[in-house]
């Protein structure tokens, strides 16, 4: 009955002075609390019984994140900053006597203050430009390296610092928010002001391509129409002077008919006027005979036929300042004929009063043409016809 009493007290002592250290963790024996041995290597240890204690950390690497903190670099422009550190406990004893024996909670304490005042010290002495900007590897690195001299002292090594956050604080988001819209809103306007001046170069060279493109059609349409009408009055010249009395009824005609419309107009006159002389009488017997029709040939000599195979005329037409009009828009323009190009140089065909004209030094008379007698002077020369009364 005594051996079974014994016994336990002999199985409670033994257990009492043994301990297991774990392969993830370091030991401290402690003996009235002091340090009486550090175990490090994982197995199985022996103290003595009901005088000594053992006090095991981590010794794996163990993950703080900071707090976060308000810093000011060295721009005086504050930013909210946090990280996230990697931390390992390589010195139990040292651990042990810089926390008094409390535990990795004070050991994260002390460690989240060193950091901070690394992070502190580090981004006060930089601009916010480097702090913000993509490449903020150096600075993690003097944060680690500061961090890891003042963490040895507690027996704790500082494996990596990174940042994880970098802002404004809230007060100051709006206004920065409101910078950056109005850099964005003068870029927006500088690109349409760019925009808009390109836009009036380019409309500016269209509207003057239309105006030198206008202005040379216009003068080639003038030009066309000033040989065309000098070609008519030229025909018209020849037939109304192979009869002049003709020319004077045909003009006496359109006075008539301008004048006598029935509209509200007054004409004070003698009725034995020249003015109506052709009412009293056609004026038969002081026309000429009717003249013999051209021929064919004679047509074509007078009004000119333009060929596929005539030659162009295509001289071009330049500005002020030397450059062809129509090459900067990529105009080409329509060339005209040769015949067309310069007014026919023919000696002006003066008619002598009353009948076609007379052949020169005795020319005989051309073919085809009987000479008339010259017939009396008409009553009322087409020079000497009254204007109408309006």
């Amino acid at each position: 009955m005594l051996a079974l009493p014994a016994l336990v007290v002999l199985v409670v002592i033994g257990l009492s002075s043994i301990y297991i250290v774990d392969v993830r963790e370091r030991a401290l024996v402690l003996r009235f609390r002091e340090v009486v041995t550090v175990r490090e290597d994982p197995g199985i240890g022996f103290k003595l019984p009901f005088l000594d204690s053992v006090v095991k950390y981590d010794a794996r690497i163990l993950g703080l994140p900071t707090r976060p903190m308000e810093v000011t670099p060295l721009d005086d422009r504050r930013l909210v900053v946090d990280a996230f550190a990697r931390w390992q406990v390589v010195d139990p004893q040292r651990v042990y006597q810089a926390t008094q024996g409390v535990g990795l909670t004070r050991v994260q304490d002390l460690l989240d203050q060193i950091i901070s005042t690394a992070i502190r010290q580090v981004l006060g002495s930089v601009p916010s430009t480097t702090v913000l900007s993509d490449d903020r590897t150096p600075l993690m690195n003097r944060i680690r390296d500061q961090a890891r001299a003042e963490a040895e002292s507690i027996g704790v090594r500082v494996i990596d610092v990174r940042l994880t956050r970098t802002d404004l604080p809230e007060q100051n988001l709006a206004a920065t928010y409101a910078r950056m819209r109005a850099e964005r809103e003068r870029e927006a306007a500088d690109e349409i002001a760019r925009g808009n001046e390109a836009a009036q170069r380019v409309r500016a060279a269209a509207d003057r391509t239309v105006v030198e493109l206008t202005s040379e059609a216009r003068m080639r349409a003038e030009v066309v129409r000033g040989e065309a009408d000098a070609r008519r009055n030229s025909i018209y010249a020849e037939a109304f002077g192979r009869d002049p009395e003709f020319f004077a009824f045909t003009r006496s005609m359109t006075s008539y008919e301008r004048a006598l419309t029935g509209a509200n107009s007054s004409m004070v006159m003698r009725p034995d006027s020249e003015f109506f002389a052709y009412l009293r009488s056609d004026g038969a017997e002081m026309a000429n005979p009717a003249p013999v029709p051209p021929s064919e040939d004679e047509l074509s000599d007078l009004i000119p036929s333009v060929s596929e195979d005539e030659p162009l005329v295509n001289d071009p037409v330049t500005a002020g300042d030397g450059s062809i009009l129509g090459e900067s828009a990529g105009v080409t323009l329509t060339p005209i004929p040769e015949t067309l190009a310069t007014p026919p140089q023919e000696e002006s065909l003066i008619l002598p009063e009353g009948g076609a004209p007379a052949p020169q030094d005795g020319a005989p008379a051309p073919e085809g043409e009987v000479p008339a007698e010259p017939a009396p002077a008409p009553e009322a020369a087409p020079e000497q016809q009254p204007a109408p009364a309006q």
